[in-house]
């Protein structure tokens, strides 16, 4: 009996257990859930040191790379085709056969329209609106007065239609462009020469047919070029 009242149970061993449980140590194995909230304090940690995603900075850097540098102008020049070359000459011959500020011979302006205008607008005289257009006009010449202004535009409108192929065929050829040039070379020569002085020509009352004269000039020249 003596022996067995001297045994004492010592805690240790359970204690010892029991902290076991409660603190794990650091070097058992990590689990799958241990694992996973390491990767996440580590991703927090490094995560101020990594750079910021910006959703906009591509879209800034390209509205920065758009924005012009400088006060400099921008030009653009429009090239000037035959077809934008020949309404010039267009509207600056029937501009003279309206003016009143030039003294020239302006019968010469027909055949200079006939082979300066654009396709388009021979097509439509040739065609059957053009004919119809032309029928009432002369009918109208016939019973009432028509200013000489007037008359020029209808003369023209007649010549393309009663023009035969061979005559329009100069159209848009070397040979049609030079008649053109030494048309409108004559018709120049007329006009300052009539005006008395280069500063007259440039005066209020004859500045359009002024303008409209070196118009018709350089086109052809253009052409030849």
């Amino acid at each position: 009996m003596q022996s067995l009242s001297n045994i004492s149970y010592s805690p240790l061993p359970f204690t010892l257990y029991n902290e076991r449980r409660r603190f794990p140590s650091l070097k058992s194995p990590p689990g799958p859930s241990t694992h996973a909230s390491s990767c996440l304090l580590r991703s927090t940690a490094n995560s101020s040191f990594l750079p910021r995603f910006d959703p906009l900075s591509n879209w800034k850097e390209k509205m920065m790379r758009k924005k012009p540098r400088g006060f400099g102008t921008v030009c653009y020049s429009m090239p000037l085709t035959p077809r934008s070359l020949q309404w010039i000459s267009t509207v600056s011959t029937a501009v003279l056969m309206l003016a009143r500020g030039t003294a020239i011979q302006k019968s010469f302006l027909v055949p200079l329209f006939v082979l300066q205008a654009p396709l388009s607008i021979i097509s439509w005289i040739k065609g059957e609106y053009g004919i119809w257009f032309a029928f009432l006009a002369l009918l109208v010449r016939l019973f009432f007065y028509i200013p000489g202004e007037l008359e020029l535009p209808f003369i023209a409108l007649l010549l393309v239609i009663v023009a035969p192929f061979q005559a329009m065929n100069l159209r848009g050829t070397q040979a049609g462009v030079i008649l053109s040039l030494v048309i409108a070379g004559y018709l120049a020569f007329q006009h300052f020469s009539r005006t008395g002085s280069l500063k007259n020509a440039f005066d209020q009352g004859s500045i359009v047919a002024t303008l409209a004269i070196i118009c018709i000039s350089i086109v052809p020249c253009l052409l030849l070029i």
